[in-house]
Order: structure tokens, then C-alpha cells, then sequence
């Protein structure tokens, strides 16, 4: 029951992602995403095959501990973009950045007295919310394709090196599979993201309400 909760969780909050890089690429000026129906906040416009099912399951399949996954990317086009290469890096981060400013929301809640049955249920399920969009925003943040971080860092290396980043972009699905993967007992990118993970739980959650993975 924890496990379909879990992943219920982790589709509301990839919905929340998905949601923030179209409206930010509307913003800016390109209406690609909005055009293909990805401006809204129904889970049935963001789910993908394998990041939000078929991953999900085999990273509980196999006992990793933790699990994560992203939804169908969303469309922009850069030439409807003044500065494409700046502007991609703010639709890009867009996503992980809504994910961190929700669970401050939610943080702040979890600080206010909620009182009967209800209460109890929020105190239970809130620290859960707050630690998948955490996790989910600083996992989109690796700058690997077809992560966020990787056209973040796009956005900000200098054009000369910029092509030659962008390069990089046709191995990204490799590498992130076997960051991803547990091969020796426990995932590679759980182990590096784990210390930043639980340093911004340690702030968003107050002390005793758990959470800290």
C-alpha cells in the first residue's frame, strides 16, 4: 500500500515539474508545449512509459531502497526563443525549482498545529511529499541528458564549450542507466545525490516528524 501511495506521490509531483517547464517556455515565448496539451496539470498528458512506470517498478523490483523516475519530456522549440541558449537553462530548471517550492510550501503547513484525524493523516503524509519532490528535483538537476541539469549547464558554459557539451547529449540515456542501476549493492546516483538530499530535508522537515533517507 506504501508502494502505490509512493508512486502516486511521485506522479502528482513529475506532473507539478512537467507543468513548470511548459508554463515557464510560454512565458518566454514559446507556446510549443501549451500547443501539445502539456500546459496542465493532469498526470495523463506527462506520463511515460518508461520513466514513470516501467522504471519506477523495476527500482522496487530490485530493492534499491529508493525510486524515482520522469515523465515525457516537454516539447519547446528554441527558435521561438530570444535567447535560446539562456532560455532553455530557465525552462530546464523550471521544473526541479517547482518541485523545491512546493515542498517549502509544504514544509511551511507541517509547522502550523493541524488538529483530529486529519491532522494526524497530513503530519504522516506531508514529510512524504516533501521528500520525493526534494529527491525528484535534485535527481533532475544531474547534469546528464535527459536531466534537466544537463541543459542547465548547457545554459551556462561559455559558447566555446558549449557544442561540445551539447555533443554529449546522444550518450546521456547510457550513462544515466548505469548511474541509475544498483550493479554493486546500491545505486551509484543514490550515493552521490543522498548527502544534498538530506541536508535540504534536514531544513524542510521540523525535528522529529522523520524523512531523512
Amino acid at each position: 500500500m506504501g508502494i502505490i501511495i509512493g508512486w502516486f506521490i511521485l506522479i502528482i509531483c513529475i506532473t507539478i515539474h512537467e507543468f513548470a517547464h511548459a508554463y515557464m517556455a510560454d512565458r518566454l515565448g514559446d507556446p510549443t508545449a501549451k500547443i501539445y496539451g502539456r500546459m496542465t496539470l493532469n498526470p495523463i498528458a506527462h506520463i511515460d512509459p518508461i520513466g514513470t512506470v516501467l522504471l519506477p517498478l523495476l527500482m522496487l523490483i530490485s530493492g534499491s531502497g529508493f525510486f524515482i523516475g520522469w515523465a515525457k519530456p516537454t516539447p519547446f522549440d528554441p527558435f521561438n526563443l530570444k535567447n535560446p541558449k539562456r532560455d532553455a537553462a530557465l525552462i530546464s530548471v523550471a521544473g526541479p525549482a517547482s518541485n523545491l517550492l512546493f515542498a517549502v510550501i509544504l514544509s511551511v503547513i507541517l509547522r502550523f498545529p493541524l488538529p483530529g484525524i486529519l491532522g494526524l493523516f497530513l503530519y504522516g503524509l506531508l514529510p512524504v511529499i516533501i521528500q520525493i519532490n526534494v529527491l525528484l528535483a535534485i535527481f533532475n538537476l544531474i547534469p546528464i541528458h535527459p536531466l534537466d541539469g544537463f541543459k542547465v549547464v548547457a545554459g551556462l558554459l561559455p559558447k566555446k564549450y558549449y557544442y561540445e557539451w551539447m555533443e554529449l547529449e546522444k550518450y546521456g540515456m547510457i550513462f544515466l542507466l548505469l548511474l541509475i542501476f544498483p550493479f554493486f549493492g546500491s545505486s551509484p546516483v543514490f550515493r552521490l545525490i543522498t548527502p544534498v538530499v538530506n541536508l535540504i530535508l534536514s531544513i524542510l522537515l521540523p525535528h522529529g516528524s522523520g524523512g531523512v533517507i
